[in-house]
């Protein structure tokens, strides 16, 4: 980590639900936090000193999650009683409500645009609505268990979802299809959420587990053993190199993506944390639980981290072949085979590094991710010097610069046709084994009669 390194601070906190925190969301312009309870209220916090906090009254039964809609000016949140309200965000507190599910409805989400709001809920379904006419889309079914989670991806075109029946689920919102599908044998995810760049998931499991999987490979890319309860909520950085988790165990843990490893441990509730969340810019974290508190925390350490990616771009090294966009598997896959898993033990605030230094850098943080460019790249000593080489002193900054990005572009493609190849081979495998059965099906056919 860079030197200098400011721990995050507990900056305040708020008191004012009478029960477990479920769900909490910082506004988009990061003045304002609303939180869910089970105690069938929201509230919504304002950041500045000594400002009024406003209950909204509306569900009958646990308000299990809400969001703000991208231009801040709706919350949406689900609830036990199987409805989904849309509140106006003012002093009285007005919503609309309609019966979303035939059970209790877990999660809500927009889309990026705010055209759309994805819900789960326990009926095994997931649906997705119109907010400009208010009126339900589509429902989307394959799992057989509760699904608890679901979440657009940064650019609408997928939804994923996790479920008790011990998967999670890619669909794709044109065809309304599911495209990939990872299971697991050990637990289920409670949550799950793209990282900013659409190109990796997270999964916070029952399992005490924390995975990071690539959807465009198919691949676990990362797992983290650091906690001792089940895992029950996460969120990305916006840089997407930092990743915060909140577990029954009672601590908020964050995790470094790039490196690999546990960094902090963050003590400050008394009892399970439900809810996390970063802020819009970063720089804030809320966190909730079953004490009935709402922590903010100040993460200084987020801005010394990612203060100048474009120099970490440069000590980067490709060395693994990139990811192909919009290439789906279509059967289930099992990873439990192939994880890398990270186990700390450790519960200090300064956590000591441990594995996983394999992680996939561009998927993980978008401003060091070139398009079309998704590799796994680890450091080494000869990369980390500023120093430019002999042959590139006399050739001006910018040019080399220039120069060596047309240079990763080609080998990208030239990596990329050979995997377009491996495919290709792959299908005619897959073709001529087709034909030999249906010849072997029409040789027997023949035969009998």
């Amino acid at each position: 980590m860079a030197s200098g390194l400011e721990d995050p601070i507990l900056e305040r906190s708020f008191k004012g639900h009478k029960a477990a925190i479920t769900s909490a969301d910082f506004s988009p312009n990061c003045k304002q936090i609303a939180t869910a309870s089970w105690d069938t209220f929201l509230m919504l916090w304002s950041l500045k000193p000594h400002a009024r906090a406003y209950r909204y009254v509306g569900h009958k039964d646990v308000v299990t999650s809400l969001q703000f809609s991208p231009q801040g000016n709706l919350l949406a949140s689900a609830s036990r009683d199987r409805t989904v309200r849309l509140w106006v965000l003012d002093r009285k507190g007005k919503s609309s409500e309609f019966k979303a599910h035939t059970a209790p409805v877990r999660s809500v989400d927009f889309s990026a645009d705010g055209q759309l709001l994805v819900t789960a809920s326990e009926d095994k379904s997931i649906k997705v609505w119109s907010m400009f006419r208010q009126r339900f889309l589509y429902s989307l079914y394959r799992h057989t268990h509760w699904v608890r989670c679901a979440k657009f991806s940064p650019d609408g075109r997928l939804i994923v979802s996790c479920s008790e029946d011990k998967t999670i689920k890619i669909w794709d919102t044109t065809n309304k299809q599911c495209v990939n599908n990872f299971s697991d044998s050990v637990g289920f995810a409670n949550f799950v959420d793209f990282n900013p760049n659409g190109t990796c998931i997270a999964s916070a499991g029952s399992d005490h587990a924390v995975k990071i999987w690539d959807i465009r490979m198919n691949k676990l890319l990362q797992h983290y053993q650091v906690h001792s309860c089940g895992v029950n909520c996460l969120s990305f950085h916006p840089l997407g190199n930092s990743l915060v988790t909140a577990s029954s165990d009672g601590t908020v843990k964050m995790l470094d993506l790039i490196e690999g490893r546990l960094i902090y441990t963050l003590q400050g509730h008394t009892g399970p944390v439900f809810t996390v969340s970063f802020s819009k810019d970063g720089e804030l974290l809320t966190s909730g639980g079953a004490d009935a508190q709402v922590l903010i925390w100040r993460t200084n350490f987020i801005h010394l981290h990612c203060k100048d990616p474009k120099r970490n771009l440069k000590r980067l090294h490709f060395e693994a072949s990139p990811h192909l966009l919009d290439i789906y598997p279509r059967s289930p896959h099992s990873h439990e085979d192939r994880k890398e898993t990270i186990e700390m033990t450790d519960s200090t605030y300064r956590a000591v590094p441990g594995k996983g230094e394999d992680i996939c850098r561009y998927f993980l943080n978008p401003l060091l991710m070139p398009e079309c460019s998704s590799t796994t790249v680890k450091k080494r000593p000869e990369d980390v010097s500023d120093v430019p080489s002999e042959s590139l002193r006399s050739v001006p900054l910018a040019v080399a610069d220039a120069l060596e990005h047309i240079m990763e572009q080609l080998n990208i493609l030239t990596q990329t046709v050979s995997i377009l190849e491996q495919r290709l081979s792959l299908t005619e495998d897959k073709l001529r084994d087709c034909l030999e059965n249906q010849q072997k099906l029409f040789s027997a056919v023949q035969q009998k009669s």
